[in-house]
């Protein structure tokens, strides 16, 4: 009778559904479109946003789009014939999120306006109490997509609050600002950095960029895409996944140089100097901007206009990073000082810290956060130890360095499909708990084979390195090793758990042998064994 009470009260109190999806991104809209496919409609998308599209959404800085070609970065199961060009902008990306949430009609299941406060797993009834700005929810399963490119990262600059003029991030552009005439600054040298660079640099007065580390930048080879081109796509479909198929396959052929042999990369680093110099005729200028580390240590950039923008009479470059603002005068490191009017930061993001979190509460109270303390670890990129039923799309060591991530999300979906068949299968209420086991062993392959790649021995210090020097960002394999990895759950890689009263005393389930709790909480029982994970090849 309690038991029936305290589920009357809690559901009273919150808007309860099967899976909550956290974030409206490539990540959270695919996996609303799974969802669905699944058969499964009881769901919300919470977006704190007031419209879908992540971090296409977000960055709407001039320039603004993406490096990977449009036909290759967007869904297999919802192809684009109509993209504009072979590197589409961030409006038409963004345009196409929106079109996804119409045709799959995700626009129910949105909610809009609602920022996630707190997840608390709720041992007794075993589900999810989420708190937000929108009101309360439960979920049995708790999808987080909230992606790593979603909260911006401004370094705390001394005297920064001294500064008289405007101040904003590349990722919340403010376009109240009217840059013409004015001395701008920018900070920072990476992807977005070098598509603001020349958007900006002939409307004002004087451009000043600070460089801490110089990027290895090679040729954009974009285009408009022809009309007969798109013609062909919408008349022979075929033709659309023929093009994407061509360029998933280039780009798995490049894998081995970046993860297991770095030296033949020698060879893309000529053509990345030869982009430099036909624009840096400056011997000087251009050794300021020669990276001294193996391309591909860092992200490598594509831009055909950077290196012309820098070459231009009202652009400095300073080869040192702001170190401190003294009122509208910028100070760098190495003593150079430069008068500005605005601060642009393309300064990233919270990568290997993400904000979201500190905002999940797990089976013994921590946090995500106190969890990973220690560096970002999770089962195949998805589970994490102690936070049961909930799963992440782009966690750790999910990242690509030379691919789409489209190809990384759409294996992780097909990873929670197969995780939501295993509940039902097991049914009543129940709950997975990967085993710290499986993760360490998980983790443990991962790392041994991060060793030998350009990321961990190219000479840098790049975003895809915690505070630890661990990299627990990227993939260090290809996509197809990641999707079979990802293909199916296997149960001995995790905890059953059921609800209180729902195990008889003495009769453990068995269940890929691991033990039911009867106290809503993993049970620990066969601990020691390691869990298999014979995808993650050596």
């Amino acid at each position: 009778m309690a038991e029936h009470e305290s589920e009357h009260e809690s559901e009273h109190e919150y808007e309860h559904v099967r899976v909550a999806v956290i974030g409206s991104g490539f990540g959270g809209l695919g996996a609303a479109v799974r969802l669905r496919r699944e058969g499964i409609t009881d769901f919300v998308v919470l977006e704190r946003a007031d419209s879908v599209g992540g971090t296409w959404r977000d960055n709407s800085y001039p320039g603004c789009a993406c490096d990977v070609p449009s036909h290759l970065y967007s869904f297999s199961f919802a192809p684009n014939p109509e993209w504009p060009r072979t590197f589409s902008g961030q409006q038409h990306i963004r345009a196409y999120l929106e079109h996804v949430a119409d045709v799959f009609h995700l626009r129910r299941h949105l909610r809009l306006g609602t920022e996630v406060q707190r997840m608390t797993w709720n041992a007794e009834l075993l589900r999810w109490d989420i708190e937000t700005t929108g009101g309360n929810y439960s979920a049995d399963v708790v999808v987080s997509a909230t992606g790593p490119l979603s909260d911006p990262k401004v370094p705390d600059i001394p005297g920064l609050d001294t500064f008289p003029g405007k101040v904003f991030h590349s990722a919340r552009w403010d376009h109240d600002v009217d840059l013409a005439g004015k001395r701008v600054a920018m900070v920072g040298t990476g992807a977005s950095a070098i598509q603001i660079v020349p958007s900006v640099q002939p409307r004002v007065s004087r451009l000043t960029l600070f460089q801490r580390t110089p990027p290895w930048v090679m040729p954009r080879f974009d285009r408009a895409i022809s009309g007969v081109e798109r013609s062909l796509h919408r008349a022979v479909p075929a033709t659309t996944q023929l093009r994407r198929g061509l360029l998933w396959g280039i780009r798995e052929l490049q894998v081995q140089a970046f993860t297991k042999r770095p030296e033949e990369l020698g060879f893309v680093e000529q053509i990345a100097k030869r982009n430099m110099a036909r624009a840096i005729k400056d011997p000087a200028l251009r050794a300021k901007l020669t990276p001294d580390y193996r391309i591909g240590c860092k992200r490598i950039l594509l831009s055909s206009t950077y290196y012309p923008a820098l070459a231009q009479d009202n652009v400095d470059v300073v080869a040192s990073g702001l170190s401190e603002i003294r009122g509208s005068t910028l100070v760098a490191a190495d003593g150079t000082e430069t008068e500005a009017d605005a601060i642009i930061f393309g300064t990233g993001f919270h990568v290997t810290d993400m904000p979201i979190a500190e905002r999940v509460v797990g089976v013994d109270g921590r946090t995500l956060a106190e969890t990973w303390k220690d560096g970002m670890a999770s089962l195949r990129g998805a589970a994490a130890a102690g936070f049961p039923n909930w799963m992440t799309i782009i966690g750790p060591n999910t990242g690509l360095g030379n691919s789409s991530m489209i190809l990384m999300i759409e294996s992780q979906l097909n990873y929670l499909a197969d995780y939501l068949r295993q509940l039902n299968v097991l049914g009543g209420r129940v709950a997975l708990d990967a085993r710290p086991s499986a993760v360490r062993a998980w983790n443990h392959k991962v790392q041994e084979r991060m060793k030998r790649t350009v990321w961990n021995t190219g000479g840098c210090t790049s975003w895809y390195l915690d505070a630890n020097g661990r990299n627990t960002t990227v993939w260090p394999g290809t996509t197809t090793e990641f999707r079979r990895a990802t293909r199916r759950v296997d149960l001995a890689e995790y905890e059953v758990v059921r609800a209180p009263g729902r195990v008889t005393a003495g009769q453990p389930e068995n269940v890929a042998g691991s033990a039911g709790s009867a106290k809503g909480a993993p049970a620990k029982s066969g601990e020691s064994a390691p869990a298999p994970v014979a995808e993650v090849e050596a």
